[in-house]
Parts: structure tokens; C-alpha cells; sequence
């Protein structure tokens, strides 16, 4: 940036300003010139065509678009300031989330292997490229193996991957912060230069007063716009879901629970919005604040995994609660809860997972949901099961007793929605 001229003037022109060419005190000032001239000099071939109005006129002008200019510059310094606050905040996040996707990528992994071990026979064989044959007798051992190491590199692959996101993201984001940091000291020292000026006399303040807006014009151009980083959900796990099959458990719905806005099928695996809310006398265990309704089958110990289908759905949740030490086994706060949430608009699906509430990833609309529960190691995991991926992953939870599945949908104001939600029977996936 060049040199910006001192807005303070001499003495000697400051109390009488003069023109330099005509001995008269000066009365005016060109705003196309920007200068302060003599109503001589305003007549001369020189200035004719140009508009001139009076110091006291002109300079009361240029205080009010000042003060104007200020109002602006100090709106987008508080904006500049917050998105600065915002980057740091994201340099902390996306090191935590680095972190939590490190720990779940290890522990899906972990777990694939495990259940490979652990079973005599797993249905892999709907798994493009998998030619293992798992019985774990004789001489598979070896193949088991060759699969443990071929799983290791793979996530040993993922990781490193996701290392270099998280380099990469942390250098765009310390660039953004260090450019908010110039940003905001050009943004201050304008406003103090300006600020000082609108409180100098007549002539000082119109020596440069095009100057300085000039300056603020240049600053006020320049847009503010938070780093643009990659979603580390890029490196989701690709074709899991499907080991977890032969976990899949035979889930139904438990009416009794269902939100009286709710109505639940007669095979107890579809639940949708009832045309008018249900009343008469509510059972002691129906939820009266969310349109939720719970599994019929609770968990204490294992494994297990279901699949919901939510299809065209447009505000759900699917997930875990844990019902202990509640009356009548109804969670009583949010804080129960493990969960998924999807909003649907257009052909993008915006997913959320709690708690702590967070964005997980913005993608192409998905139809099926899978859910994992590992009881003894307090892990929830959830499954994109129409890409075959891995969404989320919870671990070390701490459940105090038996757990439901837990299934909600969005009530609207006032509109009918055809909003629904099916649990899935137990099924190989072709």
C-alpha cells in the first residue's frame, strides 16, 4: 500500500487558505480537482466547467461520508473479527476430529477383524473382489491372515490419508488466520485515521478526504470468506456393512411407546404420521414430547445390528436410548440418547450425529440406515448402507443398563407429512 500523505496541513493555509495562484484568501473547493481555489481562480479557463462549492459546505459533506464510510468499516471489522474467532475455532475442531476419525477408523477395522475371527463362516461372498472362504478350520488360517494383513495396509492407507487432509486443512485455515489478522489492523487503522479526521477543521479535513476513501473503499472490497477445507468424512470406510450381517437382529416397534402423532403398522416395522393425532388416554409409556417410538427389543450384552429404511423421509432419527433408571422405561432427556439425524431437501441429505450435536457430511440422498451396537464396548456405530459406508462411529459409551433402538420423525407445523420410517428384516443383501 503507498504511502498515504499526512492529513494535517501548514499553518499558514490552515487559518487562510489561499489558492497558490490568485492572493485572495480561497472560498471554494473543486470536488472533481480536489482542491481548494479562490472564487478567482473558480472563473478562470482552467475551472469553469467544474462545480465548486464552499470550505464549510464541502467539508461537512465529506464529515457526514465519512461518519457514513465508519458505520460500514466497523460492521464488517466485528464481522472480520468473528470469523477470525470462527478458524481458530476450527483449527481446534478439525484437530479433535482428526483425532475422532483416527480412533474410528483403528476400531472399525478392529472390529471387522474380530468378527472375522470370532465366527466360523462370515457372508463376504456378496462383496465384490472377496474370494476368502472363512472357515476357520485347517488350512484357511492362512487366508485369514493374508486378509488381517491386507486389512492392516488398507487402514494403515486410510490413515495416511487422513493425515495429509488434516495438514492440509490446518495450513489453509492458519493462512485464513493469519490474512483476518492483516485484515483487521488495516480495517483499525483506516477507522482511526478517519475517525481523527472527521474532527479536524474545514480545510484539513478535505486535503484528503478523497484519499481516505478511497482507502476504506478498497478495504470494504475485499470479501470475507472462511477457508474452504475438505470434509475428512472423505475418508469414510467403504463396504463393511456387510460383514455385519449376520448380526442383523429381528427388531419390531413397541406401539405402546409411539407418540399419539404416530401410528405404527400391524407387522410393528413401519411407523408414519397418523392423518389426525390420536387421542383418548395416553399409556404411561408413550412418548408425549417427540415423535419417537421405541424397539421392542432391548440390549444389555453383544452385539447386535439393524437396518432402517428411510427412504423419501425428510426429517428422522434412528439410534440407541438408554432406558435404565427411567420411569416406566422412557428416556427422560435427550441425554439418553445416541443418535442419527438426517433432513432431506432436494437430492442432498444433510446428516447430523449426537452428542454432542454435529454435521458429519453433506451427500446425495441415501435410502438405508444401519446401526451397530456393541454393548460390552460402549461403541454405536452408523452405516450409509446405500453406498455400503461407515457415517459415524461412537465409542467408549457408557450405557447403565439395557439399551432400545429408537426410531423419530419430524413433526411440522401444522402440515400433513408422509414422512415414514421401516425396520428391516434380517436379510443377505444380494
Amino acid at each position: 500500500m503507498s504511502q498515504v500523505p499526512k492529513p494535517h496541513l501548514p499553518c499558514s493555509i490552515t487559518e487562510e487558505p489561499h489558492c497558490g495562484t490568485h492572493p485572495e484568501p480561497s472560498q471554494l473547493f473543486s470536488d472533481e480537482d480536489q482542491i481548494i481555489i479562490s472564487s478567482k481562480c473558480f472563473q478562470s479557463p482552467e475551472h469553469k466547467r467544474h462545480e465548486a462549492c464552499g470550505i464549510q459546505e464541502s467539508a461537512e459533506y465529506y464529515r457526514k461520508l465519512f461518519q457514513e464510510t465508519l458505520v460500514t468499516l466497523k460492521e464488517k471489522l466485528e464481522a472480520a473479527a468473528c470469523l477470525l474467532a470462527e478458524e481458530r475455532e476450527r483449527m481446534v475442531t478439525i484437530q479433535e476430529e482428526e483425532q475422532s476419525f483416527k480412533e474410528m477408523i483403528e476400531a472399525e477395522y478392529k472390529m471387522i477383524f474380530q468378527l472375522l475371527t470370532e465366527g466360523k463362516k462370515a457372508p463376504f461372498s456378496s462383496q465384490p473382489g472377496c474370494k476368502f472362504d472363512l472357515n476357520l478350520n485347517g488350512p484357511n488360517q492362512n487366508q485369514l491372515m493374508t486378509f488381517g494383513t491386507e486389512l492392516m495396509q488398507k487402514s494403515q492407507k486410510m490413515l495416511q490419508r487422513l493425515s495429509h487432509l488434516g495438514s492440509e486443512n490446518m495450513g489453509k485455515l492458519k493462512a485464513s488466520e493469519a490474512w483476518l489478522s492483516e485484515h483487521l489492523c488495516s480495517l483499525q487503522k483506516i477507522i482511526t485515521d478517519l475517525e481523527r479526521n472527521c474532527g479536524e477543521s474545514a480545510v484539513a479535513l478535505l486535503q484528503n478526504a478523497e484519499c481516505y476513501l478511497k482507502r476504506s473503499e478498497s478495504i470494504l472490497l475485499q470479501s470475507l470468506e472462511p477457508a474452504q477445507i475438505t470434509d475428512l468424512s472423505a475418508c469414510r470406510i467403504i463396504g463393511t456393512s456387510n460383514v455385519l450381517l449376520r448380526l442383523q437382529r429381528h427388531i419390531t416397534l413397541d406401539p405402546d411407546t409411539a407418540h399419539p402423532s404416530l401410528v405404527v403398522s400391524e407387522d410393528l416395522r413401519h411407523v408414519a404420521f397418523r392423518d389426525t393425532p390420536k387421542t383418548g388416554p395416553d399409556t404411561p409409556r408413550r412418548f408425549d414430547f417427540s415423535a419417537s417410538v421405541l424397539g421392542a427389543e432391548s440390549f444389555d450384552s453383544g452385539r447386535h445390528y439393524w437396518e432402517v429404511a428411510v427412504g423419501q423421509a425428510t426429517q428422522w432419527q434412528v439410534g440407541i436410548c438408554d432406558c435404565t433408571e427411567r420411569t416406566n422405561s422412557i428416556p427422560g432427556t435427550s441425554g439418553d440418547k445416541v443418535l442419527l439425524m438426517g433432513s432431506l431437501m432436494g437430492a442432498d441429505c444433510t446428516l447430523w450425529v449426537f452428542p454432542p450435536l454435529r454435521k458429519v457430511w453433506l451427500r446425495k440422498q441415501m435410502y438405508k440406515v444401519g446401526v451397530f451396537l456393541d454393548c460390552e464396548c460402549g461403541q454405536v456405530s452408523f452405516y450409509n448402507v446405500t453406498e455400503q459406508s461407515l457415517i459415524y462411529s461412537f465409542s467408549a459409551l457408557t450405557f447403565r443398563g439395557a439399551v432400545k433402538p429408537i426410531f423419530s420423525l419430524c413433526i411440522t407445523n401444522g402440515d400433513r407429512s408422509s414422512d415414514s420410517l421401516t425396520v428391516c428384516p434380517p436379510q443377505t443383501h444380494p
